[in-house]
């Protein structure tokens, strides 16, 4: 089967200054309240979130997160940037891989966040869809919770 390909980039205006979205974009813990789309769930199995460091995760419905993410982090510049690498496993079958960059600027009292999610897919074209469907709802879920953290 031949690797399908994409790349995309989202774009958002949130309420809080580069510092505070970084925190929410990069801490672990605040991932798992906005990293899985719609209804689903993101449960940190280990996490290094340093240059080098990995993190794994699970995710899917919360009675069967049957994905793995596996992240490897190879560039963060505190606001502002961050690069990682994704892949997901379900099964123990890799279903495709990403390199993700975040750019954090700010914009009056909040920021503009871009994110860039260049995809490839072992399993076929929908996978695809499945990444941009995933990143599209952890960013719905990060809005809600960017607004709601303003104090």
């Amino acid at each position: 089967m031949k690797t399908d390909t994409d790349t995309f980039t989202f774009t958002r205006s949130m309420p809080l200054p580069p510092d505070r979205m970084w925190h929410l974009m990069t801490d672990p813990t605040q991932r798992e309240a906005w990293g899985a789309p719609g209804d689903a769930v993101l449960q940190t199995i280990h996490a290094d979130t340093r240059i080098g460091g990995t993190e794994r995760h699970r995710c899917g419905p919360a009675d069967n997160p049957e994905f793995e993410v596996e992240t490897r982090w190879f560039h963060l510049d505190a606001p502002t940037n961050a690069v990682f690498t994704e892949q997901i496993e379900a099964g123990g079958t890799a279903l495709g891989a990403g390199l993700v960059t975040y750019r954090i600027e700010a914009d009056g009292t909040g920021s503009s966040v871009a994110i860039t999610v260049a995809v490839s897919s072992f399993v076929g074209p929908e996978m695809i869809g499945e990444f941009k469907d995933g990143w599209e709802g952890g960013l719905a879920n990060l809005e809600r919770v960017a607004k709601g953290s303003i104090a």
